[in-house]
Order: structure tokens, then C-alpha cells, then sequence
């Protein structure tokens, strides 16, 4: 994985630009300003905070991945985030979404997924749209929508210099998987490689295989639900998010995540949280700077967000 990025410069103190203003402003004008420089202080100061977090199972949910652990009649009301050929796909609780959307005018955010582009635009956040976007694992950053074709362009060249080619990556799949336990061979962008499996039926010792042959070649193996993503080492979601920092000036990285794909991304923030499930829960990973949430499931997404909010604005 990758090391820890540096953080960010901070930028100007809020506090002493308000001062600066009031001191020029007519008397007249002050005092308006004045009642409101707590709230004009906490939003700038916030407006400075990245908060760069992973979707699937981190945020949003499938049926599948919800936990509802308790009693039907304590179950928290659901809202629908995402709908895939005429079907609901994706959820996150009511809670949750009033959170999102309170964030989204508090911070940067910015949704940062292995979702291709356009599996990702089938997803309806609550709250302001993102200015910015990570997708393909950190190979596009979206701004305003629209792929960054410079980034995207330097991305494929690092890849080319520093691990094999994707096609011998398929050639692999294709030679080693079995049709009774394989469901679909896919490709992401020209990017990386999945597998949507029958995990009950995936062999036991064929993921370690896959993952060592795979990092003699500099990829990475994870297990994800059903999908089993091959990832070129040096296409990460924390590269992406570092130059999103440095473009927006943010003095404050906050993270979240829950697989081995989103390990470099919860390492090169300042602050981050993966939930109670997962791959990394899983193998019991931390960091110093990492806070381990008891949640499991949606329920998760939800304490998730109420985090970053208390560390955006607190």
C-alpha cells in the first residue's frame, strides 16, 4: 500500500480574515457581521475539510449488506439511493441521509469508489451534487461530472511503467476460474479486472494463489461480497484524493472506508473510521490515526457520518 501522504498546507485562518474584514467594513455594516462570525468562522473553517469517503458497504448498502439485526418493528426507515435496471439497489437510513446532506454543505465531499463512472451515476446522494468525484479506484476524477482527462491520461501512464498489462491479468482469470463458481468476467474502464463469483463455491485456496501470483506482478487481490478485484498497485484512491486536496486547498483529511482497496485511502488521512464488517475488519486492521466502529451494516454508514461531521466541525 501506499505511505501515509503528507498533509496539506493549511490555508489562511479563518478567524483572522473575519477580523481583517470587519476592521475595513463602515460601522454601519459591523455589527450584522459581528453576530454572525461564530457561524461564518465555523463554516469556513469546515469549508477547508475534505471528507473522502468509500460508497459500497461504507455508506450505502445493498439488501444484502443492511444487518438489520433487530426486531422488524425497530428496524431504522430506509431511504433508496441507487436503482439498476428498474430495481432498488442501494440504500442508507433516513438518519443517515439528513447527516449526508448537512455534511455536503459543511465540507468537500468527495465519494471516492471502485465503482466505474457509470455505475456510480446510477447513485442519488441526498445532499449538494460533489463538485468533485473519485471513481475506477482513483483512474478518473470527475469535476462537475466530467472526467479530468489529464489526470486520467497520467494515471495510464503509471500503470504502463510499473506493473504488467491488464490482458495478462484476464489471461489468468480466464486459464485458472471455473464456470460453476464464476458468474461474470468483467473489466473496468481498461483500468483493472472483477469476478462476480459464487463466494459459498469459491476454492478455498484460490484467492491465495491469485493474490500471490498477482502481486509478483504489482496487483493487488480483493474480496469484495461476490466481486474478486484484481487492481493495479499504483491505481489508489489516495493519489486521487491527494490531488483533489491539493486543488481545493483543504488543511483537513477525514476517510472512510472498509476494504483492503480503501487501506491507502484510511492511511493518507489525517483522521479516519472503517466500520465493524469487512475486509479489514476481517483481518483486524488499524492505524493510528483510526477509529474502529462497533456498527455493522447501514447502521455503520450512519455512525460513519455523524463522525465526520463532529471532526468537520468540531
Amino acid at each position: 500500500m501506499n505511505a501515509p501522504a503528507p498533509t496539506p498546507a493549511p490555508g489562511p485562518n479563518p478567524a483572522t480574515a473575519l477580523a481583517a474584514a470587519s476592521a475595513t467594513a463602515p460601522a454601519s455594516a459591523t455589527a450584522p457581521a459581528a453576530a454572525s462570525a461564530p457561524a461564518a468562522a465555523s463554516a469556513a473553517v469546515s469549508a477547508t475539510t475534505l471528507v473522502a469517503s468509500d460508497l459500497d458497504r461504507t455508506l450505502i448498502y445493498s439488501t444484502a449488506a443492511l444487518a438489520l439485526g433487530m426486531p422488524d418493528a425497530q428496524a431504522p426507515r430506509l431511504l433508496c439511493v441507487e436503482v439498476h435496471e428498474s430495481k432498488p439497489l442501494s440504500y442508507m437510513t433516513e438518519e443517515a441521509a439528513e447527516l449526508l446532506a448537512r455534511l455536503t454543505a459543511e465540507t468537500v465531499f468527495v465519494p471516492t469508489t471502485t465503482r466505474t463512472r457509470k455505475q456510480y451515476q446510477r447513485i442519488q446522494l441526498p445532499g449538494t451534487a460533489p463538485k468533485y468525484a473519485i471513481c475506477s479506484n482513483g483512474g478518473h476524477i470527475l469535476v462537475d461530472g466530467v472526467s479530468d482527462d489529464d489526470w486520467h491520461a497520467s494515471v495510464v501512464r503509471r500503470l504502463a511503467d510499473e506493473c504488467a498489462p491488464l490482458s495478462e491479468i484476464r489471461a489468468y482469470l480466464t486459464a485458472t476460474t471455473d464456470l460453476s463458481w464464476v458468474r461474470k468476467h468483467r473489466v473496468a474502464e481498461d483500468l483493472f479486472a472483477y469476478l462476480v463469483v459464487e463466494r459459498e463455491r469459491l476454492p478455498e485456496d484460490w484467492l491465495d494463489r491469485f493474490g500471490a501470483w498477482a502481486g509478483d506482478r504489482g496487483w493487488t487481490v480483493s474480496l469484495q461480497g461476490r466481486k474478486v478485484y484484481a487492481v493495479p498497485k499504483p491505481l489508489t484512491k489516495s493519489a486521487a484524493v491527494r490531488e483533489v486536496a491539493r486543488r481545493t486547498g483543504a488543511a483537513l483529511t477525514l476517510a472512510a472506508g472498509d476494504s483492503l482497496l480503501d487501506a491507502d485511502l484510511l492511511l493518507a488521512a489525517d483522521r479516519a473510521w472503517r466500520p465493524g464488517h469487512g475486509e479489514l475488519a476481517d483481518t483486524a486492521w488499524t492505524a493510528p490515526h483510526l477509529d474502529v466502529l462497533a456498527e455493522r451494516g447501514v447502521a455503520a454508514g450512519e455512525e460513519i457520518l455523524r463522525r465526520f461531521r463532529a471532526a468537520a466541525i468540531g
